[in-house]
């Protein structure tokens, strides 16, 4: 019955991509993708919800305060299992994926994304893990608008443009966050958009949003009714915030990829490392239950009026009333995030990093407000910085200071903290600019040599090959000949320069047409001149394994506009600087989303 429904659906699509225009079929079309994203929020979300309430339940009734330690273990071990049996071995974490498949892969993602992310994610966060649901949800986003552009046969602009739908969609589902949802397809995923390309990605996001209104459990998102009025005299300590939030982001940033690091060298079978990791994760959660899960649920009862709650069923339960024990707690468990998060996907498990930001985020608003407060020195609005919080590391660790503001903005149900969101989240960004070039998700693109950027010109640059301009059809000219050779050259070819090699392509220097100009109109010294004479040797030298980017520096380097192309030592051919540019232009105007 699915099948035959989804048959008959498919049906209709082709039918109205047949009577309608191509911009009116992009609308129609965002409208689906977007609806298919966020059906895929409303499944991770409530799954992950339940095991939640499951684990708390448990813990309420029967004081089992190590079923919390169990669940993870079971839910890495599972994805694992569920990885290796049934997805081929292998999954892709993260959403550097989707930059990789616009820049590399003609926006090509595999169809196994449309549900391996659900599966797998679900699994891991569902039961425990300490990562989040956002990178999934974005890749599952993605690779539905993907697919769906190939079985329509969309260009390549256009699956690029139903990729940044499902984006949208997916981060306006999970929040309920509309202008967040376009922000975070434009600012963090999407190379270069036109302003026309903003109406399909809006659509789809607003109607992510307002399936998941409609279909999910407004408990289930993570929104906030409670905060307190904006005082300008609290702008020094809101600036301080940033500040701190930029640091803790880079610490998080560095943290991170050490673990993961650490962990791929292991030379355990996928099992191994899953148990070996989840149990290490156990035994934190078991020590700050608050690591279980997203974490979401914490982060509520920060904003409110009774923190205290954290400590209940814990090991420090006794303490529940003494703000000083609760405030390090709160500080040990902010700084051990990092580390539960990266064991958690490290062993084996699947999320992201979307909400252990907003996590971190909210810890370290309450810690540094209520610290402060307790010291006497000022009386700062905790639950505003426990949310402004959450702006500053997710600006610092993806790079998006629009998103963050916005997302904050309206989780919150309005905009009374405009200012300082903008105060926090472009200070955090621009501590974190500059210490971590790349953002979290793109550190481990650039350390493939796959960088793609905020940096348009070297995204481009990186999907150009170096091969494809080599032009190896240029004449050629020996040493020992006289200009009497090369000046015939000339006058049959439109060739202004000429390799100067020996006849095994060993190559002596270049020849332009503008260093002898003034010589071949004197028949003399034409006769009488030999080649060796007036050649100089190439400023620089080109390699076929040189990427485009440093095709291009070494241009900009020597100002010249041909550079000899040596393979395997020999001659091979020239690039030339307009050819270059022509293929940079080419590539650019098919790339840009319009």
């Amino acid at each position: 019955m699915p099948n035959k429904f989804i048959h008959k659906l498919e049906n209709y699509t082709v039918l109205a991509q047949n009577k309608l225009s191509n911009k009116q079929f992009i609308f129609l079309s965002s409208v689906l993708v977007g609806i298919l994203a966020a059906f895929a929020v409303i499944v991770l979300k409530t799954f992950a919800h339940w095991v939640f309430q499951f684990a708390t339940y448990i813990n309420g009734i029967l004081k089992l305060s190590f079923i919390n330690s169990i669940l993870p273990i079971i839910g890495i071990f599972l994805t694992v299992f569920v990885v290796k049996r049934v997805l081929g071995g292998t999954i892709e974490k993260g959403t550097s994926q989707i930059l990789h498949a616009v820049a590399k892969k003609a926006s090509i993602i595999p169809k196994k994304q449309m549900y391996a992310q659900i599966i797998t994610s679900s699994l891991t966060v569902g039961l425990g893990g300490s990562a989040g649901l956002e990178s999934p949800i974005v890749i599952t986003g993605a690779a539905f608008g993907s697919n769906y552009a190939q079985r329509f046969k969309l260009s390549y602009k256009d699956r690029t443009l139903l990729i940044g739908c499902g984006v949208a969609a997916g981060i306006a589902a999970a929040f309920n966050a509309p202008i967040a949802g376009v922000l975070f397809a434009i600012e963090v995923l999407l190379v270069d958009v036109s302003i026309s390309a903003f109406t399909p990605i809006m659509i789809a996001a607003a109607t992510g949003a307002l399936v998941s209104v409609i279909a999910l459990d407004e408990t289930v998102l993570l929104s906030f009714k409670q905060q307190q009025e904006f005082d300008y005299h609290n702008i020094p300590y809101y600036i301080l915030l940033g500040i701190c939030t930029g640091f803790i982001s880079v610490y998080y940033s560095i943290n991170f990829q050490r673990i993961e690091h650490l962990f791929a060298r292991l030379r355990f079978t996928p099992y191994k490392k899953a148990i070996f990791g989840a149990s290490i994760l156990a035994v934190l959660i078991f020590i700050f239950p608050t690591l279980f899960g997203e974490g979401y649920e914490s982060i509520k009862i920060l904003s409110e009026n009774d923190p205290g709650q954290l400590l209940e069923n814990t090991l420090f339960s006794s303490f529940r009333n003494n703000s000083w024990v609760l405030l390090l707690f709160i500080g040990l468990t902010m700084m051990l995030k990092v580390f539960a998060t990266a064991i958690t996907l490290g062993s084996g498990g699947n999320g992201g990093n979307f909400a252990p930001s907003l996590f971190l985020g909210s810890y370290i608003g309450f810690f540094f407000s209520k610290f402060l407060n307790h010291t006497g020195l000022t009386a700062l609005p905790v639950s505003n910085f426990t949310l402004v919080g959450m702006a500053g590391i997710l600006s610092g660790l993806f790079h998006a200071p629009l998103t963050a503001i916005f997302l904050i903005a309206e989780i919150t149900s309005g905009y009374a903290l405009m200012i300082p969101l903008m105060i926090v989240a472009s200070m955090s960004f621009a501590i974190s600019k500059r210490f971590e070039k790349h953002s979290l998700d793109v550190k481990n693109l650039v350390k493939k040599g796959n960088a793609f950027t905020s940096n348009k010109d070297t995204n481009i640059l990186s999907t150009l090959d170096t091969n494809a301009i080599i032009q190896t059809d240029y004449l050629t000219v020996s040493p020992g000949e006289n200009l009497e050779k090369l000046v015939d050259l000339i006058s049959h070819s439109d060739q202004v320069i000429f390799a100067v090699v020996d006849s095994e392509k060993k190559l002596f220097g270049v020849v332009h047409f503008n260093d002898i100009r003034e010589i071949i109109f004197n028949s003399y010294r034409v006769k009488y001149t030999l080649i060796k004479e007036v050649m100089r040797e190439p400023i620089d030298i080109i390699y076929p394994t040189d990427s485009m980017e440093t095709v291009m520096n070494k241009f900009e380097k020597t100002k010249v506009h041909f550079l000899p192309v040596l393979k395997n030592g020999k001659y091979f051919g020239f690039i030339s600087k307009s050819y270059a540019l022509e293929a940079y232009r080419t590539k650019l105007k098919s790339m840009t989303i319009e």
